[in-house]
């Protein structure tokens, strides 16, 4: 049987970014809203704290600590959220200066997600929060084929880019962002994607393959969910589906706090249902934990009046955690769904409760439950290990 590859979503905001500096200060990070958080309820487990400490993920000795910690525990590859907006790129340092630049980066494989969603300035949300626009997630075409060179020329070329199926993964979190910035046409949208397969044949680097992030629960402000799912990515040519966090698909139940292991229950079943509902291949996957309140205003009172004002799941230790994974690895090992893979949330979305690297608390469990699930796969050598 094909071993599952186990892929996870990494959130590229703890490192100095120069549009950061421009909205925080010189030097801000989201570190800065993990130090700050605060119990909102008796038993609420903040601040969570990071047992490597609060490091510059664009360092390339530090990001190899990660990337050995990844591979060395099952993890296949990351799919870095990636951003570029209408004037550009943002918080590319994790990837292009950290990740490439580790010596050890052949250890782990790596793909984007293009995370296309409006960027709100919620670090952090006051309780009365409505619109902060800071950039838009709509691009233009001129701007989508600079954005896409730019992934050809720095990425896609790399030896360790993730394929699947042949193709070079390349995942969108928001299609109908990515629709309406290029005009609001699915013929036009399906030409400019399409151009997008041509360029990357031209580069000699084969085909793509598109991944769509669908839900069906709006969580950040402005996020649009895709009425007819099916219609719409056959229209536009894409590959395959999956989801970016459970949170997408089922609401957390209960306010302020709900257990874990209940929803873990609900979000399973959608391994089936999705794979059920939709004509593409489906990747499950598995969600961490949820909890935003440290995007809030720590002083703020904690009520449900929207994200980041949210419901938090507790009880999500690492044993609930691997419950979870078996869930995952055993509809995989069904066959139903094919490739092989899985999508996990998140490597460090320690501001959202969703976060692998290790704490205080639990230390490397969460990673030892991926590893005692799925195993460790046959890495290859590190560049430092060829010498």
């Amino acid at each position: 049987m094909k071993q599952t590859e186990v892929a996870v979503y990494y959130f590229p905001n703890y490192h100095p970014d120069p549009l950061n500096e421009q909205w925080h200060g010189q030097g801000w990070t989201e570190w800065e809203l993990v130090k700050a958080a605060r119990p909102r309820f008796q038993g609420h487990e903040q601040p969570k704290i990071p047992i490597w400490g609060y490091e510059d993920e664009s360092d390339p000795a530090i990001m190899a600590k990660k990337i050995q910690a990844a591979a060395d525990h099952g993890i296949s590859s990351f799919i870095f959220d990636w951003y570029w907006y209408e004037n550009g790129p943002f918080l590319h340092g994790a990837l292009e200066r950290g990740f490439l630049k580790a010596l050890n980066s052949e250890q782990l494989k790596f793909s984007l997600m293009w995370a296309n969603h409006d960027w709100y300035d919620i670090q952090p949300a006051p309780r009365n929060f409505r619109s902060n626009l800071a950039a838009s997630g709509k691009v233009t075409e001129e701007q989508f084929i600079k954005a896409t060179d730019y992934m050809i020329e720095h990425y896609f070329h790399q030896p360790n880019y993730w394929r699947v199926d042949g193709g070079l993964y390349f995942s969108i979190y928001e299609l109908m962002n990515l629709i309406e910035g290029l005009g609001g046409s699915y013929t036009e949208t399906k030409r400019i994607l399409e151009d997008f397969r041509t360029r990357v044949r031209s580069a000699g680097l084969g085909e793509l393959h598109l991944n769509a992030i669908v839900w069906g629960v709006q969580n950040l402000p402005g996020e649009k969910a895709i009425e007819d799912v099916n219609k719409v990515l056959e229209d536009l040519g894409f590959d395959s589906i999956t989801s970016y966090v459970w949170i997408h698909h089922n609401p957390i139940p209960h306010f302020p706090m709900s257990d874990y292991s209940l929803y873990r229950e609900l979000s399973v079943k959608d391994f089936e249902r999705f794979t059920n509902e939709y004509d593409l291949p489906y990747f499950p996957n598995v969600s961490m934990g949820w909890d935003s309140s440290p995007r809030t205003i720590q002083t703020d009172v904690y009520d449900c009046v929207g994200y980041p004002y949210t419901p938090i799941l507790v009880g999500n230790t690492p044993e609930q955690f691997e419950k979870a994974l078996w869930e995952a690895k055993t509809f995989i090992d069904k066959g139903i769904a094919k490739p092989g893979i899985l999508t996990i949330n998140s490597w460090n979305e320690w501001t959202e409760g969703s976060y692998l690297e290790p704490d205080t608390r639990y230390g490397m469990r969460y990673l030892e439950a991926i590893r005692d699930v799925f195993g460790v796969k046959n890495k290859p050598h590190s560049r430092s290990e060829v010498g």
